[in-house]
Order: C-alpha cells, then sequence, then structure tokens
C-alpha cells in the first residue's frame, strides 16, 4: 500500500490472506505528482471480486480490493492542472506502461505488464484511492456517483456488445443476467437490435429485466432456450450469442442457438471447464459460427469515442438505466458481511454498492 508520511489514516477492508479479511485503518496513500487522491463515493462489488477475496486470492498480500468506482477529488499532486479537489471523477482502473506495442494503439487492456487499481495495487474498498490524471473522467451532470461507480463494468458489457458487431434488426440471446448481462441488453436495445432473449436461473433477474423493458425474458430451469428461439426466429437461429454467466450449460446453450454465420461472444468469466460435444462442434463448424473473445473495455487519453465516455454519455441521456439494478448501498464497515453474502449467495443482490460513509 502506498503510505503516507503524515500519521493520516483511513478505514478499508483489507485482504490479508485468502478469506482473511479485515476491517481496519491502515495509511492514507499519499498523493504523488501528477495523480490525485479521491474520496470513494461508491465501489461497486464485481462478480470477480469473490473468488478474489475467498478463493484465488490476489497478485500479493495485503491488498485492497475494488475497482469499479466513483468519487470526489480531495487533493490534488504537484502538476495537476486540469482537476482540482471538489471534481467528481470516475477511475479506469488499468494502469498501463507506454512501451508496449498495444498501448501505442491505445488497447491498454491487450498489453502485458500493467497494474491495476483493486487486485495488483491497492483499490476502493476504503475510503481514498490515489490514481494517475490520464485515468480519470469527470462524472457528468445529473449522473450520480452510485451510477458513475458502475461506469466500469457497464464499458464492459458496451465492449462485449461492439465485438458482437450488432445491425439493425438482429436477433439476439444474452446468457446471464447478472449485472452485466443487464447492461449488454440495454446496450443491445440501443444499437438497434431486433428481439433481444434474455435466459436466468432467478426470477429476480428476469423482473429486473421487465422492468428494464425487455419482455422476452425465460427462466431456464422452465424452457428449453433453443426450443424458443427456433421458434422465435423460424427455425434460422439468433444472428447473435451472448455467453454472460461463464458457466458449461449456458456456453453450450449459446453455440446452440446461433444462426448461419452468426457470432458467438464470451463475455463472462469461467467458471468450470466446458467439455463440447462433438455434434455441436460439428454443426458451430458446417454453420460457420464465429467465436469472439472479449476482454475489459476500451479507454483513450486523447478524449476518442471509447467504451468509458460512451458509457457516461448514456447514462446522461437516460439510454443507460442503471438504477434498477442496485439491490444493495453498504457501508464500508459492512462491506465483508456483504462480501460474504454474495459468496454464499445468502439473499438475491444484482449490483452490490460499497460505501464509505456511516449513514
Amino acid at each position: 500500500m502506498s503510505q503516507d508520511s503524515s500519521n493520516a489514516t483511513m478505514d478499508a477492508i483489507v485482504l490479508h490472506e485468502v478469506s482473511d479479511l479485515r476491517y481496519e485503518q491502515v495509511q492514507k496513500p499519499e498523493v504523488e505528482p501528477g495523480k490525485v487522491l479521491v474520496h470513494i463515493g461508491f465501489c461497486g462489488v464485481c462478480g470477480s471480486d469473490i473468488p478474489r477475496c475467498f478463493t484465488k486470492g490476489t497478485y500479493h498480500f495485503p491488498t485492497i480490493c475494488g475497482h469499479e468506482f466513483a468519487g470526489t477529488i480531495e487533493a490534488v499532486g504537484e502538476g495537476v492542472e486540469d482537476y482540482k479537489p471538489g471534481d467528481r471523477v470516475t477511475v479506469f482502473p488499468l494502469l498501463w506502461n507506454d512501451d508496449h506495442p498495444a498501448c501505442e494503439q491505445g488497447k491498454y487492456a491487450q498489453s502485458d505488464g500493467y497494474d491495476y487499481l483493486g487486485s495488483r495495487s491497492d483499490g476502493a474498498f476504503s475510503e481514498y484511492v490515489v490514481a494517475p490524471t490520464r485515468n480519470l473522467l469527470r462524472v457528468p451532470d445529473g449522473v450520480s456517483l452510485e451510477e458513475a461507480s458502475m461506469t466500469e463494468p457497464a464499458a464492459v458489457a458496451l465492449h462485449a456488445a461492439r465485438r458482437a458487431e450488432v445491425r439493425l434488426g438482429d436477433t439476439v440471446a444474452v446468457f446471464g443476467l447478472g449485472p452485466i448481462g443487464l447492461m449488454v441488453a440495454q446496450w443491445l436495445k440501443a444499437m438497434g437490435a431486433g428481439k433481444i432473449f434474455l435466459f436466468d436461473l432467478l426470477p429476480q433477474k428476469l423482473e429486473i429485466a421487465k422492468q428494464l423493458g425487455f419482455e422476452h425474458a425465460y427462466n431456464s430451469r422452465e424452457v428449453d432456450a433453443d426450443e424458443v428461439i427456433q421458434q422465435e426466429t423460424g427455425g434460422r437461429g439468433v444472428h447473435v450469442a451472448i455467453e454472460a454467466a461463464g458457466v458449461p450449460p449456458t456456453m453450450i446453450a449459446a453455440m446452440q442457438v446461433t444462426r448461419r454465420g452468426g457470432r458467438v461472444v464470451m463475455l463472462g468469466n469461467p467458471a468450470a471447464d466446458v467439455t463440447l460435444p462433438a455434434a455441436l462442434i460439428s454443426q458451430v463448424m458446417r454453420r460457420e459460427v464465429s467465436l469472439l473473445g472479449t476482454w475489459n473495455s476500451d479507454f483513450s487519453v486523447y478524449g476518442d469515442d471509447d467504451d468509458w465516455r460512451t458509457t457516461l454519455e448514456a447514462m446522461a441521456s437516460g439510454t443507460l438505466n442503471l438504477k434498477p439494478l442496485i439491490t444493495h448501498q453498504v457501508p464500508l464497515a459492512d462491506g465483508i458481511k456483504a462480501l460474504e453474502m454474495m459468496r454464499d449467495q445468502s439473499e438475491f443482490f444484482a449490483k452490490v454498492l460499497i460505501h464509505p460513509n456511516a449513514t
């Protein structure tokens, strides 16, 4: 953790070892030249944070996790001119090196040897984070810090939707309605997709989908996705299938329902090995289905039309409605209980936000 020469401290949830989470006081990070000190407004819990905390661990210990966040600048380091205390910002958490060929093209997530707030360096399950100015974006007027804290997953969802190259009127299936799956569905609608078929096991997630205006939302325990889609598409299948759950059955289903010349986008982090039946592989080959990977999101330091800026603009315009996804807003002091709840799935949740405020 960055150390401050003063005796200033802050509250944080610190991962000391796998499954060893402690809510404690640590030294407040030092504001370095070219960087700012961000007071955290809200930090979302990513699905990847659960295995990171309880099974896989981080790159070193101790670590403060949390990479989906927005807040208010409290202090600026030497040489910072574009930002000032009081500015509301969200932060691209990937800290890239300029000497990688991918970075020369602005493809920071495709580079090697990068740092990352919340997994390789300390993140935002805390009161404060230090971040470089080039990783910052201002939060537009009218967009709350709750919404802005979801910029990272919404940008990841947009990146996946763009990878799918959805065209006007395309039929699409989305398997897995976690927060990112629900965000993907909204992006697909904004891109002009035709019928969008959504599948999940939990009725509460299907209810959120319907609240967002998606009428073709199905419980995978009650219907066969392939049968539904064949019936709804005249036996042709969907143009695009997006796998957003990361489990073997949904990967197989995504390949089954895709039409000739269609596209399958792998979005969900795999939870287990996937064994594909030979007959399915043969059909995917015969139908010339394209299998597309997607990872992270595009961010530009030059103000280009990247995933992050598009996401913030969509929040400001109302194109992206993220508030219905928020099921929990938890004080930092209760954050460990929230993480354990998500691990145990002891109650329903969609998007869980942790904040450092006592009330």
